[in-house]
């Protein structure tokens, strides 16, 4: 009850304040094409979902221009934008409950040249891995990262250290247990279990529309090319088109941004297999191995007028971690650092979408909907952003493969997940917020949220939210018994 109406009194004053495939009968291809293409711009994009198009346009305002050496018309049961973790982890799972099985069935668009590796590494908490078992690829990935139970939680004021379990109040099983790794290798293992001609790349969507005809969503690439599908799912990130396009709200900042790093020392290192954080005042840093030689490392810091001027330069974030922001952390934190890779470093404001935004927001209009970042922006605290997607992709093909029509499945994938992604989303805000000491909070308050963190925190709620995070979220489909029957039957 007290943990109730602590979490209730913190999403209000933080977040809720005001301040059979059943593609079978794809269409011929004769809808009528979009006449006209809208410049997009943040002012209006509410207006063109209301009107059913809504194109992205280069900063300037202009449309870009089209290639019509390289246009095409083509047909797909399913587009999915995006090959981050929500979008191969979607194509995946439907292939796996057999929907758009037919030759380009299933088409992910990509606006990048190759597999992204941008965010270098992150955790895969229980339930990602029951997701990633349910997709049927967990165990090319539990082979290659050793797991880990415990975070050393350092207050560098009192120099105070906390010790805690990440399996909360659960038990953990052989390959359901916490494991970080490279955001690579869990792209490349999804997509290696995709059929050749999947994926296109350097693919940017222009625009979308539905005219014509409600069942179809007619989209237009920056080439030129004309897509007519079914079913139009949008894995494209915090800033979506296809959330725009919607009519979801724009992405809220969090006050507080994060650098995130890949460290490689050669000859190896000597760290525990464990998560270190060390807490300052408006700051937050941690880092776990990842392997034998590479170890991810993080700071999390207020938001300031500096992190615009290093934008993405290695060297400037580096030397703002060294020199300003973390030169009071530990020397083997700032030893880690110092190793980065500079290609994987990164500085970026923290944004989420409001919890009652998730819950009441327009996730669906027909058979178009979004998943993971573009549907559930998350702050990083509580590393759901890819657990919480590969959720997504596996309710999302199991509603499809369920339904009557695509439409239906859409309407019930978004239901399923409205509340756990809200829940998620309000999580990981309070706990990045409390564990940081409040987001530029000083005095009498400030000193009241450091100790609340430090004796009711990380005793008593950290163990329940960790609880979230063995959620499972099913199997795609149902076992069935010798004689092939489903268990419901």
């Amino acid at each position: 009850m007290c943990f109730s109406i602590l979490l209730c009194y913190f999403c209000y004053v933080h977040l809720f304040r005001p301040g059979a495939s059943i593609f079978q009968d794809l269409a011929s291809g004769d809808a009528p094409l979009a006449s006209s293409v809208v410049p997009f711009s943040e002012s209006n994009h509410r207006e063109l979902a209301s009107k059913g198009s809504v194109t992205m346009a280069d900063r300037d305002g202009k449309a870009p221009a089209w290639t019509s050496s390289a246009a095409m018309d083509v047909d797909a049961e399913v587009v999915i934008v995006g090959a981050g973790i929500a979008g191969l982890a979607t194509a995946l799972a439907l292939r796996r409950v057999g929907v758009g099985m037919s030759p380009g069935g299933v088409l992910v668009l990509e606006r990048h040249a190759e597999l992204r590796s941008t965010g270098a590494a992150l955790t895969i908490f229980p339930n990602g891995w029951f997701a990633l078992r349910a997709l049927g690829v967990a165990h090319k990935l539990t082979s290659r990262y050793d797991a880990f139970e415990t975070s050393r939680v350092t207050t560098l004021e009192t120099g105070a250290t906390q010790v805690f379990r990440f399996a909360g109040r659960k038990s953990s099983g052989d390959d359901v247990r916490v494991r970080p790794m490279h955001r690579k290798a869990l792209l490349e293992a999804l997509a290696e279990e995709l059929p050749p001609g999947t994926m296109r790349f350097s693919s940017r969507l222009v625009s979308i529309d539905c005219e014509g005809s409600p069942e179809i969503a007619v989209l237009r690439l920056d080439d030129g090319t004309v897509i007519r599908s079914k079913v139009l799912i949008g894995c494209d990130g915090v800033h979506s088109v296809v959330a725009q396009w919607l009519g979801m709200s724009e992405p809220a900042s969090s006050g507080r941004s994060a650098v995130r790093g890949l460290s490689v020392y050669q000859d190896g290192h000597n760290l525990k297999q464990e998560l270190r954080q060390f807490l300052a005042e408006g700051l937050r840093a941690g880092m776990v191995p990842i392997s034998d030689t590479d170890i991810y490392w993080f700071l999390v810091n207020n938001t300031i007028p500096e992190e615009k001027e290093a934008g993405t330069d290695p060297e400037k974030i580096l030397r703002q971690v060294t020199d300003n922001l973390g030169k009071n952390m530990p020397a083997e934190y700032l030893d880690v650092a110092r190793h980065s890779d500079s290609g994987n470093l990164s500085w970026a404001p923290l944004l989420y979408r409001h919890p009652w935004a998730i819950l009441t927001g327009k996730a669906a209009r027909g058979a178009v909907t979004v998943a993971g970042d573009a549907f559930h922006p998350m702050t990083p605290d509580m590393a759901q952003g890819g657990c919480s997607a590969l959720e997504d992709a596996v309710v999302l093909a199991r509603a499809l493969s369920r339904a009557s029509t695509p439409a239906d499945g859409v309407a019930a994938y978004v239901s399923e997940r409205r509340g756990r992604a809200a829940w998620m989303v309000a999580g990981a805000y309070l706990s990045g917020w409390v564990q940081q000491g409040g987001t530029n909070v000083q005095g009498v308050r400030g000193y009241m949220v450091r100790l609340f963190r430090d004796w009711i925190f990380y005793r008593f709620l950290f163990p329940r939210l960790a609880d979230t995070m063995w959620f499972n979220c099913g199997e795609l489909v149902e076992p069935t018994d010798e004689e092939g029957k489903s268990h419901s039957e």
